[in-house]
């Protein structure tokens, strides 16, 4: 699989929610009521993305990828 760069994927807001009308302002999946926690802890542990996405089929791939993609360049660039 081929990562691209998260900005010529999706727009981060193509990607997380925060609103306090869902689940209390807790980061979701734009478009879902999916915690952005559940890819986390799933991959926590030890879970394939393909799991996670059989789980949750409201989170498309693009999204999940663009998450891990602008999570990886925050820490990266915190360095």
């Amino acid at each position: 699989m081929k990562f691209t760069s998260a900005e010529e994927t999706m727009k981060p807001e193509q990607v997380i929610n925060q609103d306090p009308e869902i689940h209390g302002g807790v980061p979701v999946f734009t478009g879902t009521r999916v915690p952005i926690q559940s890819l986390i802890d799933h991959l926590k542990a030890g879970d394939s993305l393909d799991y996670f996405l059989e789980g949750f089929p409201s989170v498309s791939r693009e999204q999940a990828i663009a998450f891990l993609e602008l999570a990886f360049t925050a820490t990266t660039q915190s360095d």
